[in-house]
């Protein structure tokens, strides 16, 4: 497989082939997103995206999913997505989904027909990082979408019936603004109701501008029993049903998962025990992205 630089997939799409018909990310502008600071974004040209498939149609039969990289592939034009859709579909026949990332922006400059037509060819879940509902973290972190926004794009998904998974991200808020990024993004999450939440520990990157502001003092980012609190907070403030809800990435210093509603006061007990100090943490040495 052709890939250029390195290449960012959710953990959940470990077992998938991997098609990198984007190199980069659109945007690329969040302060906190270290993934695609040496990258240029470029469209991969027919060729080389043919190329990928191809080898994918001899050598990875096995693989029952396809994950289009990199950061946000929906932002192609919809006759480029519909062309390596139909690709895909018809010379890996086995494949029965597909999923991208794809940013606020990009889902709404499709429409419901066409994120339909998508789905109609395979498309399954779409990742998208929400990373607070607070407009003015949003604003601070240069995400360029406001809550409204974030939760207009999360209804254009859900219409379409395609699989929403949205990212949030601990800590992001530093000390100050903690608890009113948890209890923010509850609001806003609990709005959007995707299929799956999946809240990640900020782990600040020295090459991203917010990694710069906290290795010079600027940005506080808060310690392990705050970010319980963050979680805690978090969650009391979710009320979507049917909603999968993980707390389980690298970067967790309490790795939580289960079902929303179903699962929210065990969750909830589970982070007192860990506040109370009855119940071990990640050890910092072991944290990661």
């Amino acid at each position: 497989m052709n890939y250029e630089g390195d290449i960012i997939r959710p953990p959940s799409e470990a077992d998938a082939i991997i098609i990198q018909v984007t190199v980069g990310c659109s945007h690329n502008h969040c302060t906190f997103c270290g993934a695609y600071k040496d990258k240029s974004f470029r469209i991969r040209s027919d060729e080389e995206i043919g190329e990928n498939i191809a080898f994918a149609e001899k050598y990875c039969s096995r693989q029952k999913r396809v994950f289009l990289a990199d950061g946000d592939a929906l932002i192609l034009s919809q006759r480029r997505l519909l062309k390596i859709f139909t690709q895909i579909k018809s010379r890996l026949p086995w494949v029965n989904r597909i999923a991208m990332y794809g940013n606020a922006k990009a889902i709404r400059s499709k429409s419901n027909e066409e994120l339909k037509e998508l789905k109609e060819l395979g498309l399954h879940r779409i990742y998208m990082g929400l990373e607070s509902g607070d407009n003015a973290i949003l604003a601070a972190v240069r995400k360029d979408e406001t809550s409204i926004s974030m939760i207009q794009a999360a209804e254009r998904v859900r219409e379409a019936e395609i699989f929403l998974s949205v990212t949030i991200l601990l800590g992001l808020g530093g000390i100050t603004s903690s608890l009113q990024h948890a209890r923010e993004s509850g609001r806003v999450l609990s709005q959007m109701r995707p299929g799956q939440i999946a809240a990640l520990c900020l782990m600040p990157l020295p090459n991203t501008p917010l990694g710069k502001d906290y290795a010079a003092g600027r940005f506080q980012l808060p310690d392990a029993q705050a970010m319980l609190l963050e979680l805690r907070e978090l969650v009391q403030n979710l009320d979507c049903d049917r909603v999968q809800f993980m707390a389980n990435h690298a970067s967790n210093y309490l790795p939580l998962s289960g079902r929303l509603m179903r699962d929210k006061e065990s969750m909830l007990q589970k982070i007192e025990l860990a506040l109370q100090g009855n119940h071990p943490l990640v050890p910092e040495y072991y944290r990661a992205l």
